[in-house]
C-alpha cells in the first residue's frame, strides 16, 4: 500500500462522488495539504498514524488519515448548510459516502487497487478555523481507516 496512491484515490473519489450542496461552486479535492487554501470549498488529505504488520509477513498495514474540508464564511448560514450536507452520513453531498463508494465490490481492492479496504468511522471538529492570512473558514475533519498489504 503506497500512501501517495491512497491519498490520490481518496481525492479522486471525492471529486467524482460529491455534489456541491450550496452555491454551485465545485468542491476542490486535493491529495496533499496546500500551503494556502486556494479556493473553497476545499478538501485535502493528510496521513496520520501508520501501524505496520497488523498481520504477519507484511500481510496488512493500517493507515489512519484525516480528510479536512473548509467552506467559505461569506454567509454564516450558507456555510453551515453546506457543511451539514458534506458531513451527512449519506446522500449526494456526503464526503463519507463518496469515499466509501470507492471501496469496490466485495472481493475487489479499494480506491482502484491502492488498498484492500477503507472505512470512514467519524467526522469531528465542526468549527471555525483560522488559516494563514487570517482567513476564517468553517470546517470539519473526517477520520479514514485504510488497510492494505504492506509494501515489502
Amino acid at each position: 500500500m503506497l500512501i501517495s496512491a491512497v491519498r490520490q484515490g481518496i481525492a479522486d473519489a471525492v471529486s467524482a462522488g460529491v455534489v456541491t450542496p450550496v452555491g454551485g461552486t465545485t468542491l476542490l479535492a486535493l491529495a496533499y495539504v496546500p500551503d494556502l487554501v486556494p479556493d473553497v470549498p476545499c478538501l485535502f488529505v493528510m496521513p496520520g498514524d501508520l501501524t505496520y504488520d497488523k498481520t504477519m509477513g507484511r500481510g496488512c498495514d493500517e493507515l489512519m488519515l484525516t480528510v479536512t474540508l473548509y467552506v467559505s464564511r461569506v454567509d454564516d448560514i450558507a456555510a453551515q448548510l453546506a457543511l451539514d450536507a458534506y458531513t451527512a452520513g449519506s446522500g449526494p453531498s456526503s464526503v463519507k459516502a463518496a469515499i466509501e463508494a470507492a471501496r469496490g465490490a466485495p472481493g475487489q481492492a479499494a480506491l482502484g487497487g491502492a488498498c484492500d479496504d477503507l472505512h470512514v468511522p467519524s467526522v469531528r471538529g465542526y468549527q471555525w478555523y483560522l488559516t494563514a492570512g487570517d482567513v476564517r473558514y468553517l470546517g470539519a475533519h473526517w477520520t479514514v481507516r485504510v488497510i492494505g498489504r504492506g509494501v515489502i
